[in-house]
């Protein structure tokens, strides 16, 4: 019988296999187990979301055991890979150090570490950290993880492209740097245009994860990804920002026509050409079924 492939190598593998693949990303149990039932094949869980679900904030809101104990609920209901966002690593190299190998413990299958300052911050507030200490927290990332599990997904995310003033060259020379000086598995550039990160996947060695944060664009299809030579298509909210919408717009129209809101709403989900959702239908009613049947008396 073959041994079944460690989370940690199904997510290696899926970022140096020459096809991309989607990270559908977003913030709990039932947005993973979406994605894996629609064929995904890995789950993103993003800081962001996570904040805003747990605590209330929009950023900057959750400690690493926060971070750790919301994916371990995500592993527990998956079989796909888990990519869990580690922000800036929590602290100095020695806290990078220890959150790699609890995230190891947790089942998590990948991390990317950010080079902000702690804590991230977005707009005109964002400040990065010198090269050489996000160097220093990148190796100390790489160690952590040849102790543990040398196939855990380790990726340098370079956010210097949100500081104020930043050109593109010195995102690459800080880019370059992490790759050449710790040997990250994937490189993650964050610039804002399409035609920076074509650049950044030709220049940077490796695996090359883009990820469009910074001002409105259109969003390349996944044929130009490919095309591009992307490792994967990143998108960190796509199992929440719908639903975000959806339900603001729900709540809003029952708040306007009181219970017609919902008659219509069941009316309308019933005739969707890809079925109802439900608790059950999602996250398999009838395993709990079999289990009775089995165990109880």
């Amino acid at each position: 019988m073959e041994e079944k492939k460690r989370m940690t190598t199904r997510l290696k593998e899926l970022f140096e296999r020459p096809e991309i693949f989607v990270l559908a990303g977003g913030m709990n149990a039932m947005g993973a187990k979406m994605a894996e039932v629609l064929g995904f094949e890995a789950f993103y869980m993003s800081g962001g979301n996570t904040s805003a679900q747990l605590m209330g904030w929009t950023e900057g809101g959750t400690s690493m055991r926060d971070m750790v104990d919301n994916a371990r609920r995500i592993v527990n209901t998956v079989d796909i890979p888990v990519f869990v966002d580690m922000d800036t690593g929590y602290g100095d190299a020695i806290t990078v150090h220890e959150t790699v190998k609890e995230y190891i413990r947790a089942g998590i299958a990948g991390t990317h570490l950010e080079d902000q300052t702690y804590p991230p911050k977005s707009g005109p507030r964002r400040r990065c950290v010198s090269i050489e200490e996000m160097v220093g927290k990148l190796r100390s990332a790489m160690d952590a993880k040849m102790e543990l599990d040398p196939d855990f997904v380790i990726v340098a995310r370079c956010d210097y492209a949100g500081v104020p003033g930043a050109t593109f060259e010195q995102v690459m020379e800080r880019c370059l740097a992490y790759k050449s000086q710790t040997n990250v598995d994937v490189v993650c550039p964050a610039v804002a245009s399409w035609e920076e990160n074509k650049e950044s996947i030709q220049r940077i060695s490796g695996p090359v994860l883009p990820l469009f944060t910074h001002g409105s664009q259109t969003h390349p299809s996944l044929e130009e990804l490919q095309d591009a030579g992307a490792a994967a298509a990143w998108y960190p909210s796509l199992t929440t920002m719908a639903a975000l919408q959806a339900s603001w717009d729900f709540l809003s129209d029952f708040q306007e026509r009181g219970t017609g809101a919902i008659d219509e709403f069941l009316a309308s989900a019933a005739q969707s050409k890809w079925g109802l959702a439900s608790n059950g239908n999602v996250l398999g009613v009838q395993r709990i079924r079999e289990m009775e049947d089995k165990y109880l008396p």
